[in-house]
C-alpha cells in the first residue's frame, strides 16, 4: 500500500483541489463526499484514516469531486441533507434545507407549546422539511403541503414516506392558497417563501445561482411579493388563535412585520437565528 492509497491522503488531496477552486468548506465537503462513497457516517472516517481506499471508491470519489468543483452543492451530489436531525432527500427541484430555517420550526413549537395543534399548512413546501419536522414533533397534528412545483411535491412525498408520515399529510399542487378548500382552517400556517429581490439574483453565490431553483428564490421586485399575498390571505385560513410564521431575509423583518400588523394579526414578534439575523416573523389571529 502506498501513501497515496490511504484515506487520509485522498482527503488531503481533495481538500487542496477544492480549496484552490475557492470552496471555503473544502475539507468538510471532501469528508461528506468520501463518507457517501464509502457508505458510512462522516465521523467514522476518522477511524479509517490509515486504511487503503479501494480503487473503485477512489474513482467514484473523483467523479463526485469533479461535480463539486463546478460548484454543484454537496447536498445535490449526495441527494440528502439533514434538517432538524432528520434525513431529507433533496434534488434540484427543491431548495437545500438550511440550519437557519430550523428557527422557524423552533418558533412554531415555542408559540404553540401547550396549545392544541390539529392542522398545519406549509406554503411552498419544497422538500417538506419544515412541515415534516413539525409533524415529527406534533404527534397529533395533520399536515397540508402546497407547492407550485410538481417536482418538489414528488420529493416531499418521498420524504413523508421515508419518515413514516405519509398518512398524516395531504399534498396540493398550485400557487399559495389557490388549491385549498376556501373553508379550510388551520391552527398553524408556515412558509419559507421566495424572498430574494429579482435584482439581487445575479449576485448570489454560484452554488445557489447555478443550481437551486430560481422560482423558490426570486421574491419579485423588492422580495416582498409573496409576503403581501400571504399576509393578505392567511387570516381567512387561520382558526381563531391560529399562528402564522414565516422565514424572512436579511433586513426584511420590519417590512414584513408591517404587513402582519396591517392584516390584523396580534401578538406579533421577531426571532433571530443563531447568526443574530431576524429570521422569523410570527403573529396570531385574534
Amino acid at each position: 500500500m502506498s501513501v497515496a492509497d490511504t484515506l487520509l491522503s485522498q482527503l488531503k488531496a481533495a481538500e487542496v483541489r477544492l480549496a484552490l477552486a475557492g470552496i471555503e468548506t473544502a475539507r468538510l465537503d471532501a469528508e461528506i463526499l468520501m463518507a457517501h462513497v464509502l457508505g458510512c457516517p462522516r465521523m467514522a472516517l476518522y477511524g479509517k484514516l490509515t486504511a487503503a481506499v479501494p480503487q473503485q471508491a477512489v474513482s467514484e470519489f473523483d467523479a463526485l469531486l469533479s461535480r463539486r468543483l463546478t460548484c454543484e452543492p454537496v447536498a445535490y451530489i449526495t441527494g440528502e441533507q439533514e434538517f432538524w436531525s432528520l434525513p431529507f432527500k433533496v434534488t434540484p427541484d427543491t431548495l437545500i434545507p438550511r440550519p437557519d430555517t430550523e428557527t422557524l420550526v423552533e418558533t412554531v413549537l415555542r408559540q404553540m407549546d401547550g396549545l392544541p395543534v390539529r392542522r398545519v399548512l406549509d406554503l411552498g413546501t419544497g422538500s417538506g422539511c419544515i412541515l415534516l419536522s413539525l409533524l415529527h414533533e406534533l404527534r397529533d397534528a395533520l399536515g397540508t403541503a402546497v407547492d407550485i412545483s410538481a417536482g418538489a411535491l414528488s420529493v416531499a412525498k418521498e420524504n413523508a414516506v421515508s419518515l413514516d408520515l405519509q398518512e398524516r399529510v395531504e399534498f396540493f399542487q398550485g400557487s399559495w392558497f389557490a388549491p385549498l378548500d376556501k373553508q379550510a382552517q388551520f391552527d398553524v400556517i408556515v412558509s419559507n417563501p421566495p424572498y430574494i429581490p429579482s435584482k439581487d439574483m445575479a449576485g448570489l453565490m454560484a452554488d445557489v445561482r447555478l443550481y437551486e431553483p430560481g422560482s423558490a428564490l426570486d421574491g419579485g421586485e423588492d422580495g416582498l411579493g409573496p409576503y403581501r399575498l400571504i399576509a393578505d390571505q392567511a387570516p381567512a385560513f387561520l382558526a381563531p388563535g391560529g399562528l402564522l410564521a414565516v422565514e424572512v431575509g436579511i433586513h426584511q423583518a420590519g417590512d414584513v412585520m408591517a404587513l402582519f400588523d396591517a392584516a390584523g394579526l396580534v401578538g406579533t414578534g421577531k426571532v433571530k437565528d443563531l447568526g443574530g439575523v431576524e429570521r422569523v416573523l410570527y403573529g396570531k389571529k385574534s
